[in-house]
């Protein structure tokens, strides 16, 4: 008969692994230096066999480490996300509010990414774990929901998979963003986009088209750009746009992050053109830095701190056993409107 995770034993580990019991034990409590090989070996003997260490025997310190996991990855020398900052800070805030703190650890977004929360989840140092960044059939979610472990996400997966989550509506945002541009008489509007391969990209390039597609304008082909989220990126796209014949050429342009926004209304200077006069531009997020641009940049603000503060509240009920409400969280964000988007242009 195969043994549930609370009936697995760390001699059912030791023998899965062909190690001694004192090595399981000195990987999960971290208590000796055991080779890297060893380690991952006994590490995925536990995983595979749903070891769930006893609390009395880790002196109940999973179930009272008091600590949430989140992770980062590395990125770009060049590359800034003053959103997720503003993100940690928030949840940080709300977790030490109810006596808790969080551990940021590192991952790898390629290969197995997962592993670095298994290695967590085995030693017993979390209660649970707050994603971001997530995307499509996320792995991480995968392998959380499958061994049953809280978590909660900033940002959605798979809307098949039941987890809980809290993200901002990018659809209804943008969808916003593009009407306000329409009330101003634009009918030619361009669209600077995420590739289709980004989950949240492709929500947010949803709401650019059922804005247009709401005034009975037909989407050309020829006013979307699909690039990288750099400014470099976002300069390039515009360029493109600019390289259009005059009348075909967008009016406006709806970048779906900042960073493409700026990269975009530079692109407009070198061309000797001035962004709210000549050429509206929107970006989304509101970083901090979007009111100081020349001219100071119409954007999509995001409820970053109602967002941290939501998932820590949510993943601290699911640590207590308790049944959430609401599962399934969408936070409009705000459009600011500021000179780049311009006056009316009939």
């Amino acid at each position: 008969m195969t043994k549930k995770g609370s009936e697995v034993t760390i001699r059912d580990v030791a023998r899965r692994a062909g190690v001694s019991i004192a090595t399981v034990s000195y990987v999960l409590n971290e208590s000796a230096p055991i080779s890297e090989a060893t380690r991952r070996r006994v590490l995925a003997a536990a995983a595979e066999l749903g070891y769930r260490p006893s609390a009395l025997a880790r002196g109940l310190r999973a179930r009272e480490s008091r600590t949430l996991g989140y992770s980062w990855h590395q990125r770009p020398p060049d590359y800034w996300h003053p959103i997720l900052d503003r993100f940690l800070y928030s949840m940080a805030e709300t977790a030490e509010a109810h006596g808790y703190h969080i551990l940021t650890f590192t991952h790898s977004p390629h290969g197995r990414p997962w592993e670095a929360y298994e290695d967590l989840i085995l030693t017993g140092r979390v209660d649970g774990f707050i994603l971001s960044e997530t995307n499509e059939n996320d792995e991480r979610i995968r392998y959380l929901l499958d061994r049953g472990f809280p978590f909660v996400a900033f940002g959605r997966a798979n809307d098949e998979w039941d987890f809980p989550y809290v993200d901002v509506d990018g659809e209804a945002g943008v969808q916003t963003a593009v009407e306000h541009l329409l009330a101003l008489g634009h009918r030619r509007i361009g669209c600077i986009a995420w590739p289709e391969t980004s989950l949240t990209g492709r929500y947010r390039y949803q709401g650019y088209v059922n804005a247009l597609e709401n005034a009975d304008i037909p989407v050309d082909p020829a006013w979307v750009v699909r690039t990288e989220h750099t400014e470099a990126a976002g300069r390039a796209a515009m360029h493109t746009l600019l390289s259009l014949p005059p009348e075909r050429r967008p009016t406006a342009v709806v970048a779906i992050s900042d960073l493409m926004a700026i990269g975009a209304m530079n692109a407009l200077h070198e061309a000797g053109l001035t962004p709210g006069e000549d050429i509206a531009v929107v970006g989304f997020d509101d970083i901090p830095t979007a009111q100081y641009l020349r001219p100071p940049l119409t954007s999509l603000r995001q409820p970053i701190a109602e967002v941290g503060k939501r998932v820590v509240e949510m993943l601290l009920a699911l640590i207590r056993g308790e049944e959430l409400p609401e599962r399934r969280v969408l936070l409009p964000p705000r459009l600011i409107v500021r000179a780049s988007s311009g006056g009316p242009k009939a």
